[in-house]
Protein backbone atom coordinates (compact mmCIF):
# COMPACT_ATOMS: atom_id res chain seq x y z
CA UNK A 1 0.00 0.00 0.00
CA UNK A 2 1.37 3.37 -1.03
CA UNK A 3 1.46 6.06 1.67
CA UNK A 4 0.23 9.17 -0.20
CA UNK A 5 2.25 11.63 1.91
CA UNK A 6 5.50 9.73 1.42
CA UNK A 7 4.68 9.23 -2.26
CA UNK A 8 4.07 12.98 -2.70
CA UNK A 9 7.31 13.75 -0.84
CA UNK A 10 9.33 11.36 -3.05
CA UNK A 11 7.83 12.82 -6.25
CA UNK A 12 8.38 16.37 -4.98
CA UNK A 13 11.98 15.60 -3.98
CA UNK A 14 12.68 14.15 -7.42
CA UNK A 15 11.12 17.19 -9.07
CA UNK A 16 13.09 19.62 -6.91
CA UNK A 17 16.42 17.85 -7.46
CA UNK A 18 16.19 17.40 -11.22
CA UNK A 19 16.46 19.81 -14.09
CA UNK A 20 13.34 18.65 -15.87
CA UNK A 21 12.53 16.16 -18.57
CA UNK A 22 13.47 12.67 -17.51
CA UNK A 23 16.14 13.90 -15.09
CA UNK A 24 14.08 12.68 -12.16
CA UNK A 25 14.03 9.04 -13.33
CA UNK A 26 17.09 7.89 -11.32
CA UNK A 27 15.83 9.48 -8.11
CA UNK A 28 12.36 7.99 -8.44
CA UNK A 29 13.76 4.63 -9.48
CA UNK A 30 16.04 4.55 -6.45
CA UNK A 31 13.21 5.56 -4.08
CA UNK A 32 10.23 3.61 -5.41
CA UNK A 33 11.58 0.28 -6.65
CA UNK A 34 12.96 -0.86 -3.25
CA UNK A 35 9.64 0.03 -1.58
CA UNK A 36 7.78 -2.09 -4.12
CA UNK A 37 5.68 0.93 -5.12
CA UNK A 38 6.75 0.77 -8.77
CA UNK A 39 8.06 -1.73 -11.27
CA UNK A 40 10.57 -1.33 -14.05
CA UNK A 41 7.76 -1.94 -16.53
CA UNK A 42 5.82 1.02 -15.12
CA UNK A 43 8.87 3.25 -15.57
CA UNK A 44 9.28 2.11 -19.18
CA UNK A 45 5.59 2.53 -19.99
CA UNK A 46 5.38 5.98 -18.38
CA UNK A 47 8.50 7.17 -20.20
CA UNK A 48 7.13 5.86 -23.50
CA UNK A 49 3.80 7.63 -22.91
CA UNK A 50 5.70 10.81 -22.04
CA UNK A 51 7.69 10.62 -25.26
CA UNK A 52 4.71 10.13 -27.57
CA UNK A 53 2.46 12.64 -25.80
CA UNK A 54 2.42 16.29 -26.80
CA UNK A 55 4.03 18.78 -24.45
CA UNK A 56 7.14 18.72 -22.30
CA UNK A 57 8.77 15.34 -21.75
CA UNK A 58 8.77 15.93 -17.98
CA UNK A 59 5.05 15.22 -17.96
CA UNK A 60 5.86 11.49 -18.05
CA UNK A 61 5.57 11.65 -14.26
CA UNK A 62 1.81 12.15 -14.54
CA UNK A 63 1.49 8.87 -16.46
CA UNK A 64 3.80 7.26 -13.94
CA UNK A 65 1.60 8.46 -11.08
CA UNK A 66 -1.43 6.91 -12.76
CA UNK A 67 0.33 3.62 -13.45
CA UNK A 68 1.60 3.29 -9.88
CA UNK A 69 -1.29 4.71 -7.81
CA UNK A 70 -4.24 5.39 -10.10
CA UNK A 71 -6.06 8.71 -10.00
CA UNK A 72 -4.58 9.61 -6.60
CA UNK A 73 -1.06 9.05 -7.98
CA UNK A 74 -1.89 11.24 -10.96
CA UNK A 75 -3.04 14.11 -8.75
CA UNK A 76 -0.01 13.76 -6.46
CA UNK A 77 2.31 13.77 -9.49
CA UNK A 78 0.68 16.93 -10.85
CA UNK A 79 1.13 18.64 -7.48
CA UNK A 80 4.75 17.46 -7.23
CA UNK A 81 5.77 18.78 -10.65
CA UNK A 82 3.82 22.04 -10.27
CA UNK A 83 5.15 23.18 -6.88
CA UNK A 84 8.85 23.67 -7.82
CA UNK A 85 8.16 26.16 -10.64
CA UNK A 86 5.75 28.04 -8.36
CA UNK A 87 8.43 28.10 -5.67
CA UNK A 88 10.89 29.56 -8.19
CA UNK A 89 8.37 32.24 -9.17
CA UNK A 90 7.89 33.13 -5.51
CA UNK A 91 11.62 33.29 -4.91
CA UNK A 92 12.02 35.46 -8.01
CA UNK A 93 9.40 37.92 -6.75
CA UNK A 94 11.11 38.03 -3.36
CA UNK A 95 14.53 38.50 -4.98
CA UNK A 96 13.25 41.40 -7.08
CA UNK A 97 12.23 43.13 -3.83
CA UNK A 98 15.32 42.52 -1.74
CA UNK A 99 17.96 41.65 -4.34
CA UNK A 100 19.85 44.93 -3.97
CA UNK A 101 20.24 44.56 -0.21
CA UNK A 102 23.93 44.09 0.71
CA UNK A 103 23.22 40.92 2.70
CA UNK A 104 21.38 39.33 -0.23
CA UNK A 105 24.12 40.36 -2.67
CA UNK A 106 26.70 38.83 -0.33
CA UNK A 107 24.67 35.64 -0.02
CA UNK A 108 24.31 35.28 -3.81
CA UNK A 109 28.00 36.00 -4.31
CA UNK A 110 28.96 33.43 -1.67
CA UNK A 111 26.61 30.89 -3.21
CA UNK A 112 28.09 31.53 -6.66
CA UNK A 113 31.62 31.03 -5.36
CA UNK A 114 30.58 27.83 -3.60
CA UNK A 115 29.10 26.48 -6.85
CA UNK A 116 32.35 27.30 -8.65
CA UNK A 117 34.29 25.50 -5.91
CA UNK A 118 32.08 22.41 -6.16
CA UNK A 119 32.45 22.48 -9.94
CA UNK A 120 36.24 22.58 -9.62
CA UNK A 121 36.20 19.62 -7.20
CA UNK A 122 34.05 17.61 -9.62
CA UNK A 123 36.32 18.63 -12.50
CA UNK A 124 39.41 17.52 -10.57
CA UNK A 125 37.78 14.16 -9.78
CA UNK A 126 36.82 13.67 -13.42
CA UNK A 127 40.35 14.49 -14.56
CA UNK A 128 41.85 12.14 -11.96
CA UNK A 129 39.46 9.30 -12.82
CA UNK A 130 40.33 9.60 -16.51
CA UNK A 131 44.04 9.38 -15.79
CA UNK A 132 45.54 12.79 -15.16
CA UNK A 133 48.38 13.19 -17.64
CA UNK A 134 49.48 15.54 -20.41
CA UNK A 135 46.92 14.25 -22.91
CA UNK A 136 44.07 14.65 -20.43
CA UNK A 137 45.12 18.17 -19.54
CA UNK A 138 45.54 19.04 -23.25
CA UNK A 139 42.05 17.77 -24.06
CA UNK A 140 40.48 19.54 -21.05
CA UNK A 141 42.29 22.80 -21.88
CA UNK A 142 41.23 22.63 -25.51
CA UNK A 143 37.61 21.99 -24.44
CA UNK A 144 37.77 24.96 -22.08
CA UNK A 145 39.21 27.29 -24.73
CA UNK A 146 36.71 26.22 -27.37
CA UNK A 147 33.89 26.44 -24.85
CA UNK A 148 34.83 30.04 -24.11
CA UNK A 149 34.93 30.96 -27.81
CA UNK A 150 31.84 33.04 -28.62
CA UNK A 151 30.64 31.26 -31.77
CA UNK A 152 31.55 27.61 -31.22
CA UNK A 153 28.46 25.48 -30.48
CA UNK A 154 28.68 23.19 -27.45
CA UNK A 155 27.82 20.17 -29.60
CA UNK A 156 30.85 20.94 -31.80
CA UNK A 157 33.11 21.11 -28.74
CA UNK A 158 31.78 17.76 -27.49
CA UNK A 159 32.10 16.13 -30.92
CA UNK A 160 35.65 17.38 -31.37
CA UNK A 161 36.58 16.26 -27.85
CA UNK A 162 35.20 12.80 -28.60
CA UNK A 163 37.18 12.49 -31.82
CA UNK A 164 40.35 13.77 -30.14
CA UNK A 165 39.76 11.38 -27.26
CA UNK A 166 39.66 8.46 -29.69
CA UNK A 167 42.83 9.64 -31.42
CA UNK A 168 44.75 10.42 -28.22
CA UNK A 169 43.71 7.42 -26.17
Amino acid sequence: MIDPFVYLWLLLKASLLSTGGSGNVPILYQDLIPRGWATERQFVEALAIGQISPGPSGLWVISFGYLTDGLRGTLLAVIAITLPPLLVLGLHALYRRVGKHPAVEGFVRGLSLAVIGIFLVVLARLLRSSGLDGRTLLLASLGLLLGLAPRVPVIAVLGLAGVLGVLLF
